[in-house]
C-alpha cells in the first residue's frame, strides 16, 4: 500500500479532482429530467453486457456489444437537450457576462413596450430582472418557461385571463426563466399602506437580491421600479428605458446601483417611504 502511495503523483490527484467535480456538475444538470431514466437504462446494459459474457449468452453479447460501439453516438442523440443546457452554462462565466449582447438590449426594449402597453390598458404586472444575484429560489417555485422576451409572450402572460398572471415573471438575459413566481413580501414599516401586495413583493425581492423589479398597478396604471429596496412610482416610457439600460449595461463593469440611477433614485425620492 505504501509503495502504491509513494507511486501516486500531485497530476494524478489534480486528474480525479477535476474529473470528479465534472461529473457531479453533470450529475447536476440531468437530476430530475429524462436523460438521468436513460443514464439509468444505459446502467442496465453495462449491467446485461457484464451477465451475458458470464452466462455465455453469445447473441444477447453481440448484440450489445454492437450497441456500445455506437455508444458516442447514442449518447450525443439522447443527451442533446442536456448537452445544450451545459454548453450554455459554461457560456455564462463571469468573463462572458462582462458585455452585454444586442439581444439583450432589444429584450430590455421590449420589456419597455410591454410595461407601456400594460400600464395604458390597467393590466396588473410584476416584472423581476435578475443580476448578480440568482432568483433560482423563487424560480423553483414558479412555472418554468425558458422563453425569448417578447412583448406578446408578456402580454399573454399577465393577461387577466391567464392562470399565472398574478404571479411575478423573472427574467434572466433575453430569456423569460419562469412566470407565477411567489416573491417575498417587504415588512418595513415605512412602506406606505396604499400599496398591495404586488407592489409589496416587487420591493421584497429587490431587499434581499440586487435585482430590478417593474410593477405595473392595476389600479391606475402606473409604472414603478424598485431597486435595493426603494421604490419609485409614476415612471413614464423615457425614464424606464434610460433606467433599464443604465443598469444592464453600466452594472456590467460596476458594483451596485450605476451612479445615473442612484442620482434619478435620489433626486425623485423613495415613495416607499
Amino acid at each position: 500500500m505504501l509503495d502504491l502511495l509513494r507511486q501516486i503523483r500531485w497530476q494524478d490527484l489534480l486528474d480525479i479532482i477535476i474529473v470528479s467535480i465534472i461529473s457531479y456538475r453533470i450529475l447536476l444538470i440531468i437530476k430530475g429530467t429524462k436523460a438521468a431514466q436513460m443514464l439509468a437504462g444505459l446502467g442496465i446494459l453495462l449491467i446485461a453486457s457484464f451477465f451475458s459474457r458470464y452466462l455465455q449468452l453469445y447473441t444477447i453479447d453481440w448484440i450489445i456489444q454492437s450497441f456500445w460501439s455506437q455508444v458516442v453516438i447514442v449518447l450525443i442523440i439522447l443527451f442533446q437537450p442536456e448537452i445544450r443546457r451545459a454548453l450554455a452554462h459554461m457560456g455564462e462565466s463571469s468573463f462572458l457576462q462582462g458585455f452585454t449582447s444586442a439581444e439583450e438590449l432589444k429584450s430590455l426594449e421590449e420589456i419597455v413596450k410591454v410595461s407601456v402597453g400594460l400600464a395604458n390598458r390597467k393590466i396588473g404586472a410584476l416584472i423581476v430582472l435578475e443580476r448578480d444575484v440568482s432568483l433560482k429560489d423563487y424560480v423553483e417555485i414558479g412555472t418554468p418557461l425558458d422563453a425569448k422576451v417578447t412583448k406578446e409572450l408578456l402580454l399573454s402572460i399577465f393577461h387577466p385571463t391567464s392562470p399565472i398572471h398574478d404571479g411575478a415573471v423573472v427574467i434572466r438575459g433575453n430569456r423569460v426563466v419562469a412566470a407565477g413566481c411567489f416573491l417575498p413580501i417587504t415588512l418595513g414599516a415605512d412602506v406606505s399602506k396604499t400599496l398591495g401586495t404586488r407592489h409589496r413583493a416587487g420591493i421584497g425581492v429587490t431587499e434581499e437580491t440586487d435585482a430590478v423589479a417593474i410593477i405595473v398597478s392595476e389600479e391606475t396604471g402606473t409604472i414603478s421600479v424598485a431597486i435595493h429596496g426603494k421604490l419609485q412610482t409614476h415612471i413614464d416610457m423615457g425614464t424606464l428605458r434610460d433606467i433599464l439600460t443604465d443598469l444592464f449595461t453600466e452594472s456590467k463593469k460596476t458594483v451596485g446601483v450605476p451612479k445615473k440611477s442612484q442620482d434619478f433614485l435620489g433626486r425623485r425620492g423613495s415613495e416607499n417611504r
